[in-house]
């Protein structure tokens, strides 16, 4: 294990909806103030995606990314900034013509994928990796457009957290570094939980780990159920940690979580009662190699 934790908190995803957690911090202000209640329980980094304020529906809108990200520097200058660039790779298959983009397909360029990025410049923005089913639909993230992603990330002078949701994704991260697309600091999160993706158990913990770098920085995620147990069998494996209604909404067996600081608050005692410490922003910094 590490003498240190960083705990994330993933504030509210673009799957979770609100008829699943009436709470779910839509509006800017809603998930500014949610990403800094989460620091004062020990969360040094914010990963962060946006919503439609009027509909509550994942949105990629510019504007929304910069009101929250200015309401929490406002507050909080420490606490580190993970930008999402997951939304704009789903594609539904058209009913009479799978070529044809049915309702609900997000697929988009990398360019508009990152748009945010290089407008904001956070510290951290996520780079997926698969390709894969999810749900009904697929997600499509290509080797040419997750290279394309990954230099306007770094073009930015933010460090990619590189997701990775199967073992093939381990093999494409492998590759990119082999070829430059991806340099050090090496920082990606292991997606448990999944349909059809890693499943949540110490085994696969254990042979996601072989398969990258062995300087590599990495984090457990655990989706719904696994969120907290993966908690656990990521810092025993010697990662870190991150929880958030983006990953689930219970906190306890049929209990909705008050908040994403509750369930960082939860985090925090289950790492805290295994041996580590929890690390501040600065030394989560250090830790990652972010400036």
């Amino acid at each position: 294990m590490r003498d240190e934790v960083i705990l994330t908190c993933a504030v509210t995803g673009n799957l979770t909806t609100l008829e699943q957690h009436p709470k779910l911090p839509v509006t800017p202000e809603e998930i500014a103030d949610a990403a800094l209640a989460a620091a004062e329980e020990g969360a040094s980094i914010a990963h962060l995606h946006v919503r439609d304020p009027a509909t509550g529906k994942p949105s990629m809108e510019l504007e929304y990314y910069r009101d929250v990200v200015e309401r929490i520097r406002a507050k909080n200058k420490d606490l580190i900034i993970n930008l999402t660039t997951g939304p704009g790779g789903r594609f539904v298959v058209g009913e009479e013509d799978p070529k044809i983009a049915g309702p609900g397909t997000t697929l988009t360029t990398p360019a508009i994928r990152t748009a945010h990025i290089t407008a904001l410049r956070p510290d951290i923005a996520t780079l997926d990796l698969n390709t894969m089913n999810s749900g009904a639909q697929v997600v499509i993230n290509t080797p040419k457009n997750a290279r394309l992603m990954a230099k306007a990330i770094r073009e930015a002078g933010a460090v990619p957290e590189i997701e990775l949701f199967d073992s093939g994704d381990c093999g494409l991260m492998r590759d990119m570094l082999a070829d430059g697309s991806l340099g050090t600091p090496v920082l990606c999160s292991f997606v448990l939980g999944v349909k059809y993706g890693f499943p949540p158990s110490p085994e696969t913990v254990l042979y996601a780990r072989s398969l990258i770098p062995d300087d590599a920085e990495f984090t457990v995620i655990g989706t719904g159920r696994s969120s907290f147990p993966m908690v656990a069998q990521s810092v025993l494996a010697g990662g870190h940690a991150r929880v958030g209604l983006e990953d689930a909404v219970m906190i306890e067996r049929g209990v909705l979580a008050p908040s994403n600081a509750a369930m960082v608050a939860k985090a925090r005692r289950i790492v805290e009662h295994l041996g580590p410490k929890i690390a501040s922003p600065a030394r989560a910094r250090a830790i990652i190699g972010l400036s």
